[in-house]
């Protein structure tokens, strides 16, 4: 029976299975009685423990009350943001700088390619404190702040701005704004269908731009909406009031996207590079400019060969923003993995958790990019049809 290669390879599966089942099951018993022997509490429990520790800074109502939960949903906030706005500057900075390397312009390329040289041999780590102590050192006092027509303050503290506060209704007013969005997004949609199938253009700005504006102000009348502006003031020692951005923040977010930028722009510069010449030159023999050329012809041909790397990177900017915690910025890490997890001693719980939230973060974000990388790649094979 054995002498069988398919009765072979199903009982090596299965020997292989059973070894890694008791290995796991080992595991689980040995740090079961390790956790009773040192008497260190087990389960989730202890998000409903009131926190007793802030965070100075919180997108959601947050106090020394709150707890253990409504902490980490903080920290989980704090990092969706600095990573969402490290991706929009990263993209935006990277393509710039990579198709400036390609410039003919001997100054641009040159400044582009010693930013990439610089940009991404130096660890990120030291980036991030360079940033943070350089606006230490940079910034003034708070009584010395600098005024933006007196109405935004910069110190060392952070940046405040005039905060724009809504009367009620303004959840239903944004579901105006969103749907406004879809419409328009709808009409662009369609128009391109028709353009694609009958090599037809229809004239949809004026729909887009009835339904961006005119949606959103039927709402705001309907709802009868009103706006007041809450001003930073200079109380004691800090301002106070107003919107607030920490300099851990700015500095973070700052050498985040800096520095996968420099990345992002190589794989641009790839890119634009594996586009054969003659569809450049056929774009220009056609009467396009060089700009019209490189928008409308190479450029998106560009991205089938751009996107699959530029979606590592993007998962390498949301995985090190856990290095925040070098500076104190409360993200998941340094609220959950850091201050929670020594206030608990619940190591395991509460580093599985973390790890889970990276992972379903990092999994969504590949997801989302398979789908435009499918949905590019299919476009490519209907032009060449």
């Amino acid at each position: 029976m054995l002498s069988h290669p398919r009765i072979r390879s199903a009982l090596i599966q299965i020997l292989l299975l059973a070894v890694l089942a008791v290995t796991a099951w080992y595991i689980y018993q040995t740090t079961r009685a390790n956790i009773i022997q040192q008497r260190i509490a087990t389960g989730f429990d202890f998000f409903w423990v009131e926190a007793g520790f802030s965070i100075n800074q919180a997108l959601i109502p947050y106090s020394e009350a709150s707890n253990y939960f409504r902490a980490f949903l903080v920290g989980l906030l704090n990092t969706l943001l600095v990573s969402a706005l490290g991706l929009v500057f990263a993209t935006a900075v990277g393509f710039a700088v990579g198709i400036g390397r390609l410039s003919s312009n001997w100054v641009i390329a040159r400044v582009c390619g010693t930013y990439v040289e610089v940009v991404r041999n130096l660890p990120l780590l030291f980036q991030i404190v360079f940033w943070y102590l350089v606006m230490i050192a940079v910034l003034p006092a708070p009584r010395e702040s600098v005024s933006v027509f007196g109405e935004a303050f910069i110190n060392r503290r952070g940046f405040f701005f005039p905060k724009p506060i809504f009367s009620e209704g303004a959840g239903t007013f944004l579901l105006a704004v969103l749907a406004a969005l879809f419409v328009a997004w709808v009409a662009g949609y369609f128009a391109r269908r028709r353009r694609v199938a009958t090599g037809r253009s229809a004239t949809v700005w004026p729909l887009q731009m009835l339904a961006l504006i005119g949606i959103p102000l039927a709402a705001w009348l309907a709802l009868g909406m009103t706006v007041s502006v809450e001003h930073p003031v200079l109380k004691g020692m800090n301002f106070t009031g107003g919107l607030q951005l920490i300099p851990e923040f700015v500095a973070l977010l700052f050498a985040l996207s800096t520095y996968t930028a420099a990345f992002i722009a190589e794989i641009v510069r790839a890119g634009i590079l594996a586009v054969r010449r003659g569809q450049s030159e056929a774009a220009l023999a056609l009467g396009l400019s060089r700009r019209q050329s490189l928008r409308l012809v190479v450029v998106p041909q560009a991205l089938r060969v751009i996107v699959p790397p530029l979606t590592s990177q993007y998962l390498n900017l949301i995985k090190n923003s856990s290095l925040a915690v070098a500076i104190g910025y409360p993200d998941l890490v340094s609220v959950f993995a850091g201050t929670t997890l020594t206030n608990r001693g619940q190591a395991i719980e509460i580093i599985a958790i973390t790890m889970l939230v990276y992972l379903a973060i990092s999994l969504i974000v590949s997801f989302a990019m398979n789908l435009y990388n499918r949905r590019i790649a299919l476009t490519g094979q209907g032009a060449r049809a």
